[in-house]
């Protein structure tokens, strides 16, 4: 009786451990374990994600949704990243300086 109670438990942890937390942008390990170099053409990039360093990881991410639905993580010491990377934030800094001037 005492074993099966044992194996009971037992069974109980490893599930309950692998069990993903409840809201799933929550993370706690780096999202790529792999990056790529390779230069992906403009026509296959879909959207870019950067995930910036913090206590989930110990690197900025990267990451390229190709128009295929693939998701690739991208070297951001890669020297095409950090021009993609600065495109896509002036980008977005330049859509939030306009956002005034369209309301008012």
């Amino acid at each position: 009786m005492k074993l099966c109670i044992l194996l009971l438990l037992g069974t109980l942890a490893v599930l309950t451990d692998g069990i993903p937390p409840i809201n799933r942008d929550y993370n706690t390990r780096c999202q790529c374990l792999k990056v790529e170099s390779r230069i992906i053409p403009p026509d296959n990039l879909k959207s870019i994600k950067l995930v910036t360093e913090g206590a989930h990881c110990p690197e900025t991410e990267v990451i390229a949704g190709l128009v295929t639905g693939e998701k690739v993580c991208l070297n951001p010491r890669s020297a095409w990243v950090k021009k993609l990377v600065q495109f896509v934030l002036e980008r977005q800094l330049n859509q939030q300086n306009a956002l005034p001037k369209n309301q008012a």
